[in-house]
């Protein structure tokens, strides 16, 4: 139930009886007693398969026009609500059995399987063998453009997770078949709901954010070139030092980018349970697509724009402490790679939502190693490299050692910052999103102390259904699935005498319902 509030699609592809699968279905809440109806489908033939499902689906979209054409005579002010309302409340289920899903996997009637099990909320196939189980996964593969999860713990289910994008084994009294032919293992199935919810989702955010920030930070290191060709004639003289390119990538903006991507999460796990909803912007692939992308390449565009042009602008009108100008190549580079630096430090500060030691140390770690290697590479001999092999001998001295270069650092770091934030303040504060709303949400709780905080219980229906779920003895299965409940044994048990060790009829009627029960449940 948790799952379907993440709009995550269960289908369930069982071995066991139609009762026994139903039950189930009604214990884990996939079924209810207020859904619309559940549609059975048993035909022998392909003809009674056929018609079962062609009247299922025609019942469906019939419901569907006359609800639609009904709302449209309402008013206008209550006709979206009437419209909406309609789409929460219909909800049907599909239930078919081995012997019919054998036909409705022809070819001829595939497509109407389909169609009729994305109308239901709830699927449910019984009695089905391991290969159908598999066709029925490849089934959605070929013709929907969802990502398949396949899940078992034995043997019999192995083809169904082969076949699916994502394999799940449950490893215990089964066997290890369904776990050593899975993609991930664990023992119980409730750890499902963590795998998707909690670890699925954050590794989903980490890498949309891994990806929007590398592509940024390398457009604004690349595009600096472009500028500058055209005050060099488009020649082939770059703009930074030789090292500065080789290492940028490997060593000075790699780690923290790479901590972000492993230990970056935008809410907790106790959230992350307790609102599945967050779960449906990686459905609809919110969080990197081609507007991200263009996003990303306009940040990095004007980064790198503000990045030359204001050190350009400010270099032309400023001079030294001792009246020279500010004339040479050299301290232009190195005054716009320490601001690269920082500005992208201070970036991937801004974009991180959960600060650990790791991120402290990589990202001022980072720093720290960018402006030792720039002194070291740099130097006039004192630490003990040789000059010779580095051709920006003393600018990082000579440049950095004047105020007005760190105030321009500081003036293109503020410019290049504040445009983003400020569009990402608005953003939150004018159309805030679920997980910024729950971030919030998270935030204040935790400024008002320690709270225990349960996680929200999912909504169940009252079933009236009998508590025999899994009974394998003929004569039952009509009274269970009929939704009957057994009154007779209820109320004799409520207006059973006294229970006192003294009283022969309650001894009698313990014996009595002790036989009954285990003639039922064996």
């Amino acid at each position: 139930a948790c799952l379907g509030l993440a709009d995550i699609k269960i289908w369930v592809l069982t071995g066991d009886k139609l009762e026994t699968a139903m039950n189930i279905g009604y214990s884990c809440n996939m079924l209810r007693d207020d859904m619309n109806e559940v549609f059975v489908i048993s035909g022998h033939t392909l003809l009674e398969v056929q018609q079962q499902l062609r009247s299922a689906k025609e019942h469906i979209l019939g419901l569907s026009r006359v609800s639609s054409a009904g709302d449209v005579e309402k008013t206008d002010m209550f006709a979206e609500d009437s419209v909406f309302e309609e789409t929460i409340i219909a909800e049907y289920a599909l239930v078919i059995n081995g012997h019919s899903l054998a036909h409705a996997l022809e070819p001829q009637l595939e497509h109407t399987l389909l169609d009729l099990a994305c109308l239901c909320k709830t699927v449910i196939c019984c009695r089905v063998t391991p290969m159908q189980k598999a066709q029925v996964v490849e089934l959605v593969k070929r013709h929907k453009r969802a990502v398949t999860l396949a899940i078992g713990d034995g043997a019999n289910d192995v083809s169904m997770i082969k076949t699916a994008h994502i394999g799940v084994g449950i490893s215990g009294q089964e066997g290890m078949q369904a776990a050593l032919a899975s993609d991930y293992s664990f023992a119980q199935f409730r750890y499902l709901q963590r795998l998707l919810l909690v670890h699925g989702r954050w590794s989903y955010f980490r890498m949309c954010n891994f990806l929007c920030y590398f592509f940024y930070k390398n457009f604004a290191f690349t595009l600096v070139h472009f500028w500058y060709g055209f005050f060099c004639g488009f020649s082939a003289q770059t703009v930074y030092d030789q090292w500065f390119i080789t290492l940028f990538n490997i060593v000075y903006t790699s780690l923290p980018v790479l901590a972000m991507g492993l230990f970056d999460q935008d809410v907790n796990d106790q959230n992350s349970l307790r609102y599945p909803s967050l779960y449906k912007p990686g459905q609809q692939n919110l969080l990197f697509n081609k507007r991200q992308f263009f996003m990303c390449t306009l940040q990095g565009m004007g980064t790198s724009f503000l990045l030359f042009f204001i050190p350009y602008g400010a270099f032309s009108v400023t001079v030294k402490e001792d009246g020279s100008n500010f004339s040479d190549q050299q301290a232009f580079a190195v005054t716009i790679a320490t601001s690269l630096v920082i500005v992208a430090s201070v970036q991937i500060g801004l974009e991180t939502h959960y600060w650990t030691a790791v991120n402290h140390l990589f990202i001022w770690g980072s720093l720290t190693v960018y402006f030792a290697i720039l002194f070291a590479m740099q130097s006039n001999g004192m630490f003990g490299i040789f000059p010779s092999n580095f051709p920006f001998i003393g600018t990082a001295r000579n440049c950095l050692s004047e105020k007005s270069v760190w105030l321009v650092i500081l003036l293109t770091t503020v410019v290049c910052v504040v445009p983003g934030l400020a569009v990402s303040f608005l953003r939150v504060d004018l159309f805030p999103t679920l997980t910024d709303k729950v971030r919030h949400l998270q935030q204040t709780t935790k400024r008002q102390g320690p709270q225990e905080q349960n996680l929200r219980r999912v909504r169940r229906t009252s079933s009236r259904r009998s508590a025999y779920a899994f009974s394998h003895q003929q004569g039952y299965g009509e009274l269970i699935t009929s939704g009957k409940n057994m009154r007779t044994s209820t109320v004799s048990s409520a207006r059973s005498p006294q229970r006192t060790p003294h009283s022969s009829n309650w001894i009698e009627n313990m014996l009595k319902r002790k036989n009954e029960v285990s003639c039922i449940s064996v």
